[in-house]
Formats: C-alpha cells, structure tokens, sequence
C-alpha cells in the first residue's frame, strides 16, 4: 500500500468514526426514553390502573421478544440488500422517521381507557419497535463493515458508546427538570409528549449526519444472497456467537433492571424525587470517564483481564450501593463504580459480538454481518423486555402510590431494594460465568481467523 494510500484510508477511518458515532447521541436519547421511562410514563404520569398496567408490561414483554426475533430476519434483509446508496442507509434513513414518529404516539394521550388503551397502546408500541429495528439493525451492522483491525473497532466502539452515553445520560439528567417545568404550562402528560418531540428531532438529525458522512470501504468480497437455510445457519452454527448472546442478554437484563429502578428509588426510597437529576450528572460522568479511560487500558491489559476487572468494580457497586446508608455520597461512590465498570463491559461485549462476525465467516465459509450483528439489538430488546417485567412486577408488590409515595411500607422498600440492587448482580455474575467457560476469541485466535480467510481470498 502506497503512502498515499495510506493517508487516505487514515482520513476515512477518522471521518467514519466520528459521523458513525454522532448518529448514536439521539438514538440513544430516543431509546432511554422508551425503554427506562415508558413505563413510568404510565404509571406515575398517566396514572393507569394497576390491572391496566400489569396488561401493558407484559404486552411490552411480548412485543420485545416478538421483535427481538424478527431481528434476525431484518439481519437477512440487510445481509441481501443491494441499493445504489449501499445496504444499509436506505434501512437507516426509513427507520428512523417511521420511530420518530411512532416514540412521540407512545407518550400522548390519545384519550382512550381500559381495553381500548390497552389495544391502541399494542398497536403502537409494536409499530414503534419494528420501525426502531428497521433502523437499529443495519446502523449497528455498519460499524463491522467498516473495519476489520481489532484495536480500530474498538475506537469505533468506544466513540460511539461516547455519544451514546452523552444522549442516554442527557435524558437521565433531564427529563424529571424539563418535563416538571413544562407541566404547569402544558400539563403532565403534554411535558412529555413535547420532551419526546425534542429528542426525535435531534435522533432525526444526528442520523443525517451518519448518512451523509459515512462512507463504507470494500473489504469482503462479493457472496450471494442469504438463504433461509443460510440465516439459521449463520446464527446457530456459531457457536462463539450464541454464548456471547447469552452473556451479554444476562448482562443486559441486571443493568437495565438497575437503572429502570432509579426514577422509583429516588422517589419512594431516597424520598426525594428531584435528587435523581443530580445523581444522573454522577453517572454520566463516571460513564463518560470510563470510555474516556478505555484506550489507555485496552493498550495495557488483555480484553480477559479487562472484563474481569470490570465485573469486580461493578459487584464492588451493588454492595456498597445495597449496605451503606441512604444518603447520595454514598449512593455517588455506588455509581461510579458501577458505571465505570458498565463503560468497560459495553465496549468489551460489543466488540465480543462483533469478532464473532469473522469466526462464523471462517467457521461457515460465509459473511452474514447483518445476521450476527442483529443479535445485539436482539440482546438489549431482550434485556429490555425482561428488565421492564421485572420492574413491574415488583413495583406492583411493592404497592406504591405515585400520589403518596411517603405511605410506602418498610417491606415494599425492601422489595425496591431487591429488585433494584440484589437481582441484577445475580445475572451478572452468571454472564461473566458462561463469558470465561465459553467465549475463546481472544487476539491470537482472532489473527489467526483473518489471515486464513485472507488466504482463501475472502477478505480483502
């Protein structure tokens, strides 16, 4: 490769992680709002009875496992898509004004109650989530695409998750403030409605950005179409593939649990609704800190010892989180090592999932990127699903009154607290069993993968 060449690609690889990682700031502000606030949107907002609100969960759960499923066959429709503006742009774009659309029915009132809000909520909820998949999938299987150097997907990986915390973590800051000083102007439920019209609008453009900005290189040769043979191939013969997708659903789901409980925490067991802001200023910054640090370690230390490193300051976490007293010093120094840890999983996961992409193309003899990238949209739907179940359900054992959160009993605290701080290290723990008993792709293996498959002249 000339000098020229060189500079060149140098120049494209700096272009494409920043445009691929602006896209995530409102997709990830979008997607909190959805997956950690919807429900109490509907529970303390809304204030729908407690039969109607158990129906709605479980529809949620189902309309996500549901979803999650069809991931894979979005996947399939990627992989085979030929366009004059790539395979995954014309998804990309469509996708995102169709969830635009469908986030801001999910927080209005469309005046309907009992069954009927109970239909139209389905409705709805299912459209929003094909329309995010239509988009979620070939973003994310973009990124892949773009490189096959290991310390250069982990750039892209940590700049995106960069981004995306700046967009998740904005909505954690903001959306109690905002929407509490937008209600006696337009009422509770309309705060909500425009604070989602806010953040499509900035999803909608940080999109544009990827679109326009985004230029994917040539580096696998030309294959025919994905089967359905092929599709189920490409996922359950990869075995590497199915054990990280079960770590990292385990993984997902006692993050996710964690962080759905905050607003409710806040509320019945701090007691103080309005300190959830400050501690989410905490947590973007500890968040923020630990992708910032990621390099420095990634250039020291194995992704192994990485992970288990990370693993500990989380557990570390959840203990001084659950033991030391109520108060947000403590419940701060929980965090930070919560969410440090959190910074590291993520990258160190997403680049698991997406080495996997070459061991299935070197174990099967085909390139489903698409395919196995759609597994992690189908983890976090997954997580997401579970998570939001479980929340539920415990909210409603818990008995808690959004009208008179002072009235909740010692023991419907201490169920917060479970659901909050006991089960979701148990799942943790779990994942990073299966991760050491089953994942092998570690640096050595994975030269060993390209430098055959350039062999055999499947890489270019």
């Amino acid at each position: 490769m000339s000098a020229t060449q060189e500079v060149s690609d140098a120049r494209l690889d700096r272009r494409n992680k920043w445009t691929f990682g602006i896209g995530t700031v409102g997709r990830d502000m979008v997607y909190t709002l959805v997956s950690m606030y919807l429900i109490f949107f509907l529970s303390d907002v809304m204030k729908i009875p407690a039969w109607e609100f158990l129906w709605v969960s479980s529809l949620i759960l189902l309309a996500r496992l549901v979803d999650a499923a069809a991931d894979i066959g979005m996947g399939a429709l990627v992989d085979n898509t030929r366009t004059r503006w790539g395979q995954y742009k014309p998804w990309i774009a469509g996708g995102v004004v169709a969830s635009a659309i469908f986030t801001v029915l999910l927080f209005s009132d469309l005046g309907f109650s009992g069954w009927t809000l109970i239909a139209g909520f389905a409705v709805v909820y299912l459209f929003w989530s094909f329309s995010w998949t239509a988009n979620d999938i070939p973003y994310w299987s973009m990124m892949p695409a773009l490189t096959i150097d290991q310390k250069q997907r982990e750039k892209f990986g940590s700049i995106a998750k960069i981004f995306a915390t700046i967009g998740l973590f904005t909505v954690v800051v903001a959306v109690i403030p905002v929407t509490t000083a937008l209600t006696p102007v337009v009422g509770a439920v309309p705060a909500w409605t425009w604070f989602a019209l806010g953040l499509v609008i900035i999803m909608v453009l940080g999109q544009l950005v990827t679109l326009i900005g985004v230029k994917v290189p040539t580096i696998v040769a030309a294959q025919e179409r994905t089967s359905l043979k092929a599709l189920g191939r490409a996922v359950f013969g990869n075995d590497q593939l199915l054990w990280t997708a079960l770590a990292m659903v385990l993984f997902m789901t006692g993050y996710l649990t964690t962080t759905t409980f905050g607003t409710y925490y806040f509320k019945y067991v701090y007691g103080d609704e309005a300190m959830y802001s400050p501690f989410g200023a905490v947590l973007v910054a500890s968040q923020l800190l630990g992708y910032g640090i990621f390099p420095f370690f990634s250039r020291r230390f194995s992704r192994h010892a990485l992970f288990t490193a990370s693993i500990g300051l989380i557990l570390a976490g959840y203990l001084v989180f659950f033991f030391s007293p109520t108060h947000i010093a403590f419940i701060a120094v929980a965090g930070l090592l919560l969410f440090i840890g959190d910074a590291f999983v993520t990258i160190l996961m997403l680049v698991f999932l997406t080495d996997t992409i070459e061991y299935g193309h070197w174990k099967l003899g085909h390139r489903n990127g698409s395919v196995t990238f759609a597994v992690q949209p189908f983890i976090n739907k997954v997580g997401a699903a579970l998570s939001t179940q479980i929340v539920a359900v415990m909210i409603v054992i818990a008995a808690v009154n959004p009208d008179r959160p002072q009235d909740v009993t010692a023991d419907g605290l201490l169920t917060i607290k479970i659901g909050m701080l006991v089960i979701p290290p148990i799942l943790i723990v779990i994942s990073y069993l299966i991760y050491r008993a089953k994942y092998r792709i570690d640096a050595g293996f994975y030269a060993q993968i390209v430098a055959e498959l350039k062999e055999r002249g499947e890489l270019t």
